[in-house]
C-alpha cells in the first residue's frame, strides 16, 4: 500500500497534463503533493524534503545555462538569415514533384538543427512547400509527411534543442558526448527516409514539372500571413528574408557551430560561436545593423528561455527530487527487472516506457521530464558497471527519452504534435482541409524508421554494428539480479 501511494505523484502530475493543465502549473502542485506524500507515508521533515529538491536541482544548473544560449542562437539565425541561406541554398535550382518531399525531408531537417525549433521550423516551411507542391502537382500527404518528420529531427539530435537539452540533462549527460553516441545512427534514419520518400513518389507516378520557391512565396495569400504572424512571427521574418534572398556565406555560422560541436568542444562554446559569427556576417551580409539590434534578439532568446523552459524544469527538478528521497520508482523497476535478464532488455523497456508516457501525456516535454527521472532511477539501481560503461547507457537513455518524445509523437493520432500539423497546414494552405491526422501519420517515413529502429536495435544488440552506437553488454554490465551468474567468473 505505501508503494501504491509513492506513485500517486505520478498519477497527479500525469492527470492534470491530460486534463490541459500547462506543465508550469502541473509541475509545481505536484511537487507539493508529492512533498505531502513523504512526510506522511517515510515520516521525512519538510526541510529534508526541500534539501532532497535542491540536490537534485544542482544538476541542472548548466542545462539552464545551455537552454538560454540555445534559445539565443536560435532567435539570432532565424533573424540573422542564417535558416533562410539554408532554404535558399537547398530550392535554388528548382523542383519537381518526384523529389520535393526529399527536399523538403532535407530541409526541414537541418533548418530544425539550426534553430532547434520543431514547431518554428514547420510553420516557416509548410508555407513554401505546400504551394511548391501545388504548383508542381506533388502529393500533399507525402509532402507534409516529410515535412513533419524533418522539423522534427533536429529536436532529437540539435545542439540547441530545448528536447535535446532537458533529456540529456535529466539523465546527467554531456550534448556533445550525446550528438556523437546517436550521431551516425540519426544520420542513416535520415537518408533512409530519403531513400524511402523518393521511390514513394516514383511509385505514385508523379510528374516532373518544375517549380520556384520564389513562385511559391509568391502564390501565399495575405491571409496565411496574417495567420503565421500570430502563430509563429518568426516564422514570418524566415520567410521575408526567404523572398528578398540573403546571400549564401548566411550559412557559415551553422557550419562553425556543426564544427566545434564535431571538435568536441563545449556545448556553451559551440553556442558562443554561433552568436557571434551570426552577428560578424549578418554585418556583412546587412541583415543586422546594429549591435543594439542584435542584442535584442539576444536578449528575446534569453526572456523566451526563462519565459517557461527553465521555470518548468526548476519545478519538475525539485519533483523528481522528492520522488527519489522516497524510492518511489522501485515498484516500477522491480516489474521491469523480474521481466528482463538483460541489461540491453532494461534499457530497451525503458524506451517502451517512453513511448506509452507519450502516448499517455500527449506532449513530448512531459514524458521526458515525467519518465526521464523514472528509467535514470531504474537503470543506476539495477546495473552493475563501471563509470564509463554507465555513462554509455545513460546516453542511450537521453536518446532514448527524446526520441520516444519527439519521433514517437508522429505516431500518436492523438498527440498535441498532429493538432498543430494540421492547423498550421490549414491555415497556411487552404487546399489540406482533406488532410487527415492518419495521412500524416502514414507518411512520416522518418518517424516510424527512427522509433522502430531504436527499438530494434536496443532490444537485439545489432546496435554493435553502427559507429558509437553500441551499448556494452554482459559481463561488462549486468543486472543486479544476475550478479550470481556474473561475479562468480
Amino acid at each position: 500500500m505505501k508503494a501504491l501511494l509513492k506513485l500517486t505523484p505520478i498519477c497527479v502530475i500525469a492527470g492534470l497534463m491530460l486534463s490541459g493543465m500547462d506543465i508550469l502549473l502541473a509541475a509545481p502542485l505536484s511537487f507539493m503533493y508529492s512533498v505531502i506524500i513523504a512526510m506522511i507515508v517515510d515520516r521525512y521533515k519538510f526541510q529534508d524534503c526541500l534539501d532532497a529538491a535542491l540536490d537534485n536541482l544542482k544538476h541542472f544548473l548548466i542545462v539552464f545555462l545551455i537552454l538560454q544560449a540555445a534559445y539565443a542562437v536560435a532567435e539570432c539565425f532565424m533573424a540573422t538569415g542564417v535558416a533562410a541561406a539554408v532554404i535558399n541554398m537547398s530550392l535554388a535550382a528548382g523542383l519537381n514533384a518526384k523529389v520535393l518531399a526529399v527536399v523538403a525531408l532535407l530541409v526541414t531537417s537541418v533548418l530544425s538543427i539550426a534553430t532547434g525549433t520543431s514547431w518554428g521550423t514547420f510553420a516557416a516551411c509548410a508555407p513554401i512547400f505546400l504551394w511548391l507542391n501545388h504548383i508542381v502537382g506533388g502529393n500533399i500527404a507525402l509532402t507534409v509527411g516529410a515535412i513533419a518528420g524533418g522539423s522534427c529531427f533536429g529536436d532529437n539530435i540539435g545542439l540547441i534543442s530545448d528536447t535535446t537539452i532537458v533529456s540529456s540533462g535529466i539523465q546527467q549527460v554531456e550534448i556533445i558526448r550525446r550528438v556523437r553516441h546517436q550521431g551516425v545512427w540519426s544520420l542513416l534514419c535520415l537518408v533512409t527516409s530519403a531513400v524511402v520518400f523518393y521511390f514513394i513518389g516514383v511509385a505514385l507516378g508523379l510528374p516532373s514539372t518544375s517549380g520556384q520557391a520564389a513562385d511559391a512565396i509568391a502564390q501565399i495569400p495575405k491571409e496565411v500571413w496574417a495567420a503565421l504572424a500570430e502563430e509563429r512571427p518568426s516564422a514570418v521574418t524566415l520567410l521575408e528574408l526567404v523572398k528578398q534572398g540573403v546571400p549564401y556565406y548566411m550559412v557559415i555560422p551553422l557550419i562553425i557551430v556543426l564544427a566545434t560541436a564535431v571538435k568536441g568542444y563545449s556545448t556553451l562554446i559551440c553556442l558562443g560561436s554561433g552568436i557571434i559569427s551570426s552577428l560578424v556576417f549578418g554585418f556583412a551580409a546587412g541583415t543586422v545593423t546594429s549591435v543594439t539590434e542584435f542584442l535584442d534578439l539576444v536578449y528575446t532568446g534569453f526572456s523566451d528561455a526563462g519565459g517557461w523552459s527553465i521555470a518548468m524544469m526548476l519545478w519538475v527538478g525539485a519533483f523528481g527530487g522528492v520522488m527519489r528521497l522516497m524510492n518511489a520508482f522501485d515498484p516500477i523497476a522491480l516489474l521491469i527487472t523480474r521481466l528482463v535478464s538483460k541489461v540491453r532488455h532494461l534499457i530497451f523497456a525503458n524506451g517502451i516506457l517512453c513511448l506509452i508516457g507519450n502516448a499517455a501525456l500527449s506532449d513530448e516535454m512531459a514524458q521526458i521530464v515525467t519518465i526521464g527521472p523514472i528509467i535514470k532511477n531504474i537503470t543506476e539501481e539495477n546495473v552493475v558497471g563501471s563509470k564509463e560503461d554507465m555513462y554509455t547507457l545513460a546516453l542511450r537513455n537521453a536518446t532514448l527519452s527524446d526520441a520516444m518524445g519527439v519521433l514517437g509523437s508522429q505516431l500518436v493520432p492523438w498527440h498535441c504534435y498532429m493538432g498543430f500539423f494540421i492547423g498550421i497546414s490549414v491555415s497556411v494552405y487552404p487546399l489540406a482541409e482533406a488532410l487527415s491526422v492518419g495521412d500524416i501519420i502514414m507518411h512520416n517515413y522518418l518517424a516510424w524508421i527512427a522509433v522502430g529502429s531504436m527499438l530494434v536495435l536496443t532490444f537485439t544488440g545489432w546496435d554493435r554494428f553502427i559507429p558509437l552506437f553500441k551499448l556494452p553488454a554482459e559481463p561488462q554490465v549486468y543486472l543486479k539480479s544476475e550478479a550470481a551468474k556474473y561475479e562468480k567468473k
